[in-house]
């Protein structure tokens, strides 16, 4: 009973954080149904493919910092909650600890995307 709980909530929580992603997502599509460009009933905008590419980075990058913070947020939550127990303590140390280094990650990966991305736009 316990694992599937865990599970119910572990899909909930991912639902809500991919929620906003798919939001964004319908909402930059026109609905039409005409059009050379239409797909099962969206009309795409003529945008250029930078500007998509540029969009998809950032809401990776935004989700995977997401989970960063998540995971940060339950080591934090599990030393509050150890009690003293020094092996409770230890895991949630390096729960925290890999939050950190995996938003250092993300935070890198977006630096140089963002500077690939600029140096790719100023030659065109």
């Amino acid at each position: 009973m316990k694992k599937i709980s865990k599970l119910l909530f572990s899909l909930i929580a991912l639902s809500l954080m991919v929620l906003p992603i798919t939001v964004s997502a319908l909402t930059n599509a026109e609905v039409g149904l005409e059009g050379t460009n239409s797909i099962s009933g969206l009309k795409l905008s003529n945008r250029e493919p930078i500007a998509v590419a540029t969009e998809l980075i950032n809401a990776a990058l935004m989700f995977l910092g997401l989970i960063a913070v998540v995971i940060f947020l339950v080591g934090g939550f599990k030393w509050m909650t150890a009690m003293g127990s020094d092996d409770n303590i230890k895991k949630a140390k390096e729960l925290m600890s890999a939050g950190v280094v995996g938003l250092i990650i993300i935070l890198a990966s977006w630096g140089i995307a963002k500077f690939v991305l600029s140096k790719l736009i100023s030659t065109i």
